[in-house]
């Protein structure tokens, strides 16, 4: 098992090479699709795929004369298991793209595979800054933390909030929301009095929040994953930190489109800053909802499920564009410099760092015909990872 696990970087090269010749004669294109199906991320897992597979429908299954075969794969959010799926789906499925990813250490753990085989690695969820440094082949179009933290931290001091904790997860994209919140609010003259980190897998918010209640500042600023958000929605509430003049705001994680309504009233307010919502009001935007609902039983897309639709459209267009006979390095670079209208809004593929620039909005969470929803009510234009930007 050790030795299918861990195929030497030479035997890889040497076994996905002849694969790449053998792919421009076959009339399939494989797309391995590595995502959380399971465990503690698995609703990443299921709105992902549930967006590539709406795409797929509505554009259709053969493109420049390829079949698309899409290969799901549950790596259950453990790195070493995305690294062995990744090679399996290289060596052996001989895929054109790996795609998915739901948290940074699978993206990461999977870039070398990229760079040896020269397979493109479209990241359609996990969000650390680094992620597209890994290797040249890697393409996101999900989103960075320091996007959406950054506004929040423009936002915060306008709107009588100067002294502020933070709480992330203590991972990649935490550490990332956590410093560049932070840089901005002291930049804009405001204080980070504390900042406190959770661990990632099964965390107990319960202590951390009676710290922050204690320290009682303007507002508590969290990051977690997608999923957990509610998690802390309900412990913020129980602990009657809101009545206490403490202000929740985060990044659109925590009011994820997807948990929103599970969390109650209790979460009328919250401002939050992100990329996506299922509430933005543009006709493409309403089509999608409707159409994704229609798909997936009443499910509400949230933006996990926008960066599986956006990413599967850049991988579309690339396969397009190469007329269906590109390897590893045409299709890549297709893919770089793309722009186009998603259900998000106006994005393109920066061509030097490969990552996306779109719009970050700032939204409160409001009732809508009975339902809660993140409701826009300012945005910032064409953002540009501030983690590259700065460089």
């Amino acid at each position: 098992m050790k030795k299918r696990v861990f195929l030497s970087a030479t035997a890889l090269v040497a076994m996905s090479l002849p694969s790449l010749s053998a792919l421009a004669q076959s009339n399939t294109f494989k797309i391995g699709l590595i995502l959380p199906m399971t465990g503690q991320q698995a609703s990443t897992g299921r709105q992902v795929e549930a967006g590539v597979r709406l795409y797929m429908a509505q554009n259709g299954g053969t493109v420049a004369g390829k079949k698309i075969e899409l290969i799901v794969k549950d790596d259950t959010s453990l790195p070493d298991v995305t690294k062995r799926l990744a090679q399996e789906l290289v060596v052996n499925d001989k895929v054109n793209v790996l795609a998915g990813f739901g948290i940074t250490p699978s993206a990461l753990a999977t870039a070398p595979i990229a760079t040896q085989s020269k397979t493109p690695e479209v990241v359609m969820a996990a969000a650390t800054s680094s992620i597209t440094e890994a290797s040249p082949y890697i393409v996101r179009t999900s989103f960075t933390l320091p996007q959406v933290s950054v506004a929040l931290a423009d936002w915060a001091p306008k709107n009588g909030i100067t002294k502020v904790v933070t709480l992330v997860s203590d991972y990649g994209p935490g550490i990332d929301a956590e410093k560049y919140f932070k840089e901005r609010l002291t930049f804009n003259g405001g204080r980070v009095i504390d900042s406190l980190r959770v661990p990632l897998r099964n965390p107990d918010f319960a202590p951390f929040l009676q710290k922050v209640r204690d320290e009682n500042p303007d507002a508590l600023f969290v990051f977690v994953p997608s999923g957990a958000g509610a998690a802390v929605m309900k412990q913020f509430l129980e602990r009657g930190m809101g009545k206490a003049g403490i202000r929740l705001i985060a990044t659109g994680d925590v009011t994820d489109d997807d948990q929103l309504n599970d969390m109650g009233n209790g979460a009328l307010g919250v401002v939050t800053s992100h990329h996506y919502s299922a509430a933005h009001p543009s006709a493409m935007n309403k089509k999608f909802v409707a159409a994704f609902g229609a798909a997936n039983k009443g499910m509400r897309p949230n933006f996990m499920a926008v960066g599986g639709y956006d990413g599967m459209h850049v991988i579309y267009e690339a396969l397009k564009k190469t007329k269906g006979q590109g390897g590893g390095d045409a299709l890549l670079a297709a893919m770089k410099g793309q722009i186009f209208e998603s259900p998000r809004g106006p994005i393109y593929i920066d061509a030097q760092t490969r990552d996306i620039v779109q719009n970050v909005y700032l939204r409160k969470v409001e009732k809508v015909d009975g339902q809660l929803y993140n409701v826009e009510f300012d945005v910032i234009k064409d953002v540009k990872d501030p983690g590259k930007s700065k460089k």
